[in-house]
């Protein structure tokens, strides 16, 4: 969890390759750059996103998380409580800051600038939910994913979400093997999916073979603004985004809010096409605003939303 610092730049250049996939911001060196505005937006990251986008859907959530003792952890703490986050089990570390990140803003993209505190991990007693989201760790977690594959052996009713940070894809399959054979749904995007299984494929039913293989259940890849596709490892569907009413103010979070809505929607209840067709609507909605949450959806607005999509907005089973 973190607190993210908005910079929105004023003066910088953007260079891309041929094909746009990979770009570059530029300012200029040893000089002072003007910026229009700095927005603060606390208690965001991967898990934490997660934990608000569920309760806004009206799920009972609670975040596993760690922070330091200081002003900025007391903030994250105080705004996941307005959310209806329940904050029992994240653990306040003496004599150690909260994170804090910042955001270069510019146009709709953002560069982000990261250094995560090397927290003592550690799984408190939580009992037996009905689901486990795990997401984005630090790159000295290693033994605390194994403290949670213990603890999900012995607690076989608590189905899994997974959603890999860097680090986590990093640490490879091997050292994570026991995590994905436990996976109840899968969440990354096409990119990702292509460096765990170390392949350059295309084919979209070769990638949900490649990783139903490792275990998971039902997975979703992501496609950016192209959409998302998602296989229950029997039948697999393409789900169009749903439309921008305006263009996108800042992206940060999106994909964020498209996995845990969908995990959100099938925990209450819904298919796999149908929670396809819930993740890209809360999605939308988050990046009409500044940072990963303000945008995030109750369960009514996000009906509302689906009550008026266009007729095309449906999920289309792929032969």
């Amino acid at each position: 969890m973190t607190t993210d610092a908005f910079i929105r730049l004023k003066e910088a250049e953007v260079h891309c390759n041929i094909n746009k996939d990979s770009c570059t911001i530029c300012m200029r060196f040893g000089d002072k750059i003007p910026f229009d505005f700095v927005e603060e937006v606390p208690a965001v990251g991967n898990a934490a996103n997660a934990a608000v986008a569920a309760a806004r859907l009206g799920l009972s959530s609670a975040l596993v998380s760690d922070i330091g003792n200081d002003d900025i952890g007391k903030r994250d703490i105080e705004s996941l409580a307005r959310d209806a986050v329940d904050t029992t089990f994240v653990s306040r570390n003496a004599d150690m800051a909260s994170n804090h990140h910042y955001v270069l803003w510019y146009g709709d993209e953002r560069t982000i600038l990261v250094k995560h505190q090397p927290y003592p991990y550690r799984l408190p007693e939580i009992g037996e939910p009905q689901w486990l989201y795990l997401t984005s760790l630090s790159d000295h977690s290693l033994p605390y994913h194994q403290e949670i594959s213990r603890y999900l052996k012995k607690h076989p009713s608590v189905k899994l979400a997974f959603q890999p940070g860097t680090f986590q894809i990093n640490l490879g399959v091997e050292n994570l093997r026991a995590l994905y054979e436990r996976t109840d749904v899968f969440i990354c995007n096409i990119e990702e999916a292509r460096r765990i299984l170390k392949t350059t494929e295309k084919d979209i039913e070769k990638l949900f073979s490649g990783m139903h293989s490792l275990g998971p259940k039902t997975v979703l890849l992501t496609d950016g603004p192209r959409g998302a596709y998602a296989s229950d490892g029997g039948e697999t569907w393409f789900m169009p985004p749903y439309p921008d009413p305006k263009a996108p103010v800042d992206r940060t979070g999106a994909g964020d809010a498209f996995g845990s809505t969908f995990v959100s929607a099938l925990i209450l209840g819904t298919s796999v096409p149908e929670a396809l067709t819930w993740a890209p609507v809360n999605s939308m909605s988050v990046v009409q605003y500044i940072g990963a949450q303000k945008g995030l959806l109750s369960r009514a607005k996000l009906e509302e939303y689906l009550k008026n999509a266009p007729a095309e907005y449906q999920p289309k089973q792929l032969p």
